[in-house]
Parts: structure tokens; C-alpha cells; sequence
């Protein structure tokens, strides 16, 4: 390969400006901050969590960051570290098909902490974080092609990491580019299928991540040098062409349940076929029988409840049934679980903070349900993904009945342009069982406002003693 530095990704960090935005743009990475809040504080009440705020105090001590849902305030580096723990804590996290990761929970965190430490405006922030949501997909892009491999979030993160905070610290564009290659070149190569083999805290690589791109901007700062970027080389830079002109924080889709993006068509499947409503928009099948465009999903009028079942048939796409069924031992296993989440969606009609986390697992009533569960590949659905993932549900009732749901995806794609309410209405529902109403309220309002103000505003407002509640 050739590379050749033409600082095309840096003047492109450093000239984006707030009114130059387009106004969908704009209320794009409002939402995303919205949905990477609703993460972070929901993963502050995890284990995963609480090592990284243990690894935080150790390594780096104490400073004056504060962290949602954390009594203690660290440095960057501290504060990096521990929301790199939190923020991908329960999956909830926005992503990328393409990309098959997660950029948001990627790079929020040392974002977030050099955007306090700097004093700079909610707006700055967000222009921060949008730099280190297009640095992060196209880097990570490059990346999947020149390893031939799938990877994960951890390992795309870094480079945004370092495009975004470079922008607060006020690096030139030389600067940037040395913090995104040293970023780049050191990111973990995390394998993101041995993650969905073997649940646990590795997941996405995120936490490695999310430290590796603070500490690229350390290094930087200490007199490190590194040389080139893999999107300097003529083999990677065309996913630089379109820069200002697409920005692929469009193209994210959003999660309404807190697991593993696969699962969540066999959960609307099922939940299609209950006599309840599903808990936020449904999805409907067009006259073609393939899946359509979201819309209201009506109280089912089948008269089929969770006792009545008898037996739940999955037919899906090939990696979605390689998802672990076993009966998790804590939160991480619950996730990255296909059989879980499904089953405790039959009995209670979700699949949040309120039904994996660990204090409620094993769930004796969700386990017997997984019992009843059988997934099988359909060669069809296969041959769609990654672009889609498609899956539908048949169950068969104790009666004999049998009940067969349309084809579904998942909800919150980007085809159907997610706009904020959307996203109001998940960030309630998911951070309801740990934060108050009243607090919900107000952090919606201060981002959305169309005012600006300090970002520190919002952080404090987020740390108020009063919003918290228990799980």
C-alpha cells in the first residue's frame, strides 16, 4: 500500500462548525447523545461498571470528572476508563450493520470526560462527538476490509476517540493526525465472534477501547510519534470521498432491548403474537408478505398468553442461532444470549435493565420458558445478512393451536430515520427502573434544548442525588 498524508479527515474534524450542519444532522446527534446517556446511566448500576470505577481509582486516583451514576470524580483517564465500563454495560448502545459494532458506546466516554475537563459548550461536545462518530465508522470500515475479520466495537473506537477529544484539546490538524494513527495502529483487535461464543465482560472490546483511545492522546501529548493511518492509503481512503457531504451517523440503527442486536427480531416475532402490546413501535407486514414499514402495533385479538404456550419455534438467519441458549449466571450471559432475552420477553412483554440485571437472574419463570424454545436456520434469512436480519416466530399453543408471525426486523433500523422522539420514548422506558421521572424530564429537555450552555450543566444535572432510584 501508499500512503499519502493529505490531512483530508483532520480539516474535516476541525472545519465542521454548528450552523454549517444540516438541521437533520443536528437533531441526529442530539438523539445520539440522548441514547448514549440512557446507556451510561443505566450502566452505572452493572458489575461490569463497578470494576471499571475500582480500575479508574486505581490506576489514575481521583479528579474532578464527574461520571453519571458515580459518587467519585476522577481525571480523563480515570473517568475514560470508567465509563468505558458503563456505556456498553447492557448492550443498549446505537450501531452500525455494516460495521457490526456499536461506534456510540465506542468513544462517549473519554469524549464526554475531555468535554467537562475543557469547560467546552453542550454544542462543541456534540460536535466533538459527531468527529468521532464518522472517524470511527469509516476507520473501522478500513479496518474490517484490511484484516479480512470481523471485529468489534473496542477496536474502532479508538480512532474516534481520538478525533473527538483532539477536537476539544484544540490539536492541529498535524496533531490529529498523529493522535488518530497512534490510536488507530494500537487499538485491540477484539474478535467479535468469540464474544457472542463466550459471553462475559470482554464483549465489545469496548472498556480496552475506550482506554486505549485515551491513552493515544497521552502519548501524543507526552512527545509520541506514530506515522500513518490505514485511511492515508490508497487501498482505504475512498471511505473519505464523501466526507461533509454523507454523514454515516445517519446510518446507525438504534436498540429497544438490552441485547445482542440478533435477538431482537425473534423478540417482536413473539411479542406480535401475544395477547399484549409490544412496548414501543411494532412492526407490520406489507401485502407481499416480506417485512414492511414500521407502525403502531395493536393489542393482539388472538387471546394467546405466556401460560398458554407450549412450544416457540425460531426461524432465523445462521449467526443469530449460534448465540448462546444457556441459562446465564449473570448479566453478560443474559445478553449475549439468544434464548433469555426471547423467553423473558414472552413472559413479561420486554427485555431491559429490569429483566437482566443480575439480581434477577437466573428468573425461574424465564428459564422454564427457554425450555420451550427451539431456533433453526432458515437458508433464506442467511443469505440477507449482514445487511438485514431477518426472523420470524412460530408457536404452537397447548390447544394445538398454532400461531405464525410475519417476518420481522429489527426495530430502529436506519431506513426508518429515527428522530428523537423515538428515542425520548426508549431512553424513558430503559432508565426508568434506576432514575426518576423529574430527572428523565429534564436531561431530555436540556439536550434538546436549542439553546447552548456548558456541558457541565448537564453532566451535574445527570449526578443530582435525588434522580437516582433503585433497581
Amino acid at each position: 500500500m501508499r500512503y499519502e498524508t493529505t490531512y483530508r479527515l483532520e480539516d474535516f474534524i476541525l472545519g465542521l462548525s454548528w450552523e454549517g450542519l444540516p438541521g437533520v444532522v443536528r437533531e441526529r446527534i442530539k438523539g445520539c447523545l440522548l441514547d448514549l446517556l440512557g446507556a451510561l446511566i443505566t450502566g452505572s448500576r452493572s458489575s461490569q461498571f463497578e470494576a471499571g470505577r475500582r480500575l479508574a481509582a486505581k490506576l489514575y486516583g481521583y479528579g474532578s470528572i464527574p461520571v453519571p451514576g458515580c459518587k467519585e470524580r476522577f481525571g480523563f483517564m480515570g473517568a475514560s476508563t470508567a465509563m468505558g465500563h458503563s456505556s456498553n454495560a447492557y448492550d443498549i448502545d446505537d450501531g452500525h450493520n455494516l460495521l457490526r459494532a456499536h461506534p456510540g458506546t465506542a468513544v462517549v466516554g473519554p469524549v464526554l470526560a475531555a468535554a467537562y475537563e475543557k469547560n467546552v459548550s453542550r454544542n462543541e461536545f456534540l460536535l466533538a462527538l459527531l468527529a468521532a462518530y464518522e472517524t470511527t465508522i469509516r476507520s473501522g470500515l478500513a479496518i474490517m476490509e484490511h484484516y479480512s475479520n470481523p471485529h468489534s466495537s473496542g477496536t474502532f473506537g479508538p480512532a474516534g476517540i481520538a478525533a473527538g477529544v483532539g477536537r476539544i484539546y484544540g490539536f492541529s490538524r498535524q496533531a490529529l493526525n498523529n493522535c488518530i494513527s497512534i490510536a488507530e495502529f494500537h487499538a485491540p483487535l477484539v474478535d467479535g465472534s468469540r464474544s457472542v461464543s463466550y459471553p462475559s465482560m470482554n464483549k465489545d472490546g469496548v472498556a480496552f477501547g475506550a482506554m486505549t483511545g485515551a491513552l493515544a492522546i497521552e502519548e501524543h501529548l507526552a512527545g509520541f510519534r506514530g506515522n500513518k493511518n490505514l485511511l492515508e492509503s490508497d487501498r482505504y481512503s475512498h471511505y473519505l470521498d464523501d466526507l461533509g457531504k454523507h454523514y454515516m451517523v445517519m446510518d446507525l440503527y438504534f436498540k429497544p432491548y438490552t441485547c445482542c442486536r440478533w435477538a431482537h427480531p425473534a423478540i417482536d416475532a413473539c411479542l406480535s403474537l401475544l395477547d399484549r402490546e409490544v412496548s414501543m413501535a411494532g412492526k407490520e407486514s406489507n401485502e407481499d408478505g416480506e417485512a414492511g414499514r414500521r407502525g403502531d402495533c395493536p393489542q393482539s385479538k388472538r387471546g394467546l398468553r405466556p401460560e398458554d404456550i407450549e412450544k416457540v419455534v425460531i426461524e432465523t438467519f445462521l449467526q443469530a442461532t449460534r448465540l448462546s441458549r444457556v441459562i446465564p449466571k449473570n448479566t453478560d450471559e443474559a445478553q449475549y444470549n439468544i434464548a433469555y432475552p426471547v423467553a423473558a420477553a414472552l413472559v413479561y412483554g420486554d427485555f431491559g435493565i429490569a429483566q437482566c440485571h443480575e439480581s434477577r437472574i437466573p428468573d425461574k419463570r424465564v428459564v422454564n420458558m427457554m425450555r420451550r424454545l427451539e431456533f433453526r436456520e432458515d437458508p433464506e434469512l442467511s443469505a440477507q445478512f449482514p445487511a438485514r436480519r431477518v426472523c420470524r416466530a412460530v408457536i404452537t399453543a397447548k390447544d394445538g393451536s398454532i400461531y405464525r408471525s410475519d417476518d420481522w426486523e429489527p426495530r430502529g433500523e436506519a431506513a426508518e430515520q429515527i428522530g428523537f422522539e423515538w428515542l425520548q420514548s426508549k431512553f424513558h422506558r430503559i432508565t426508568a427502573p434506576v432514575f426518576s421521572e423529574k430527572g428523565r424530564e429534564k436531561v431530555i429537555s436540556m439536550v434538546r434544548a436549542e439553546e447552548d450552555y456548558p456541558v457541565r450543566e448537564l453532566l451535574e444535572e445527570i449526578n443530582r442525588e435525588e434522580y437516582w432510584t433503585g433497581i
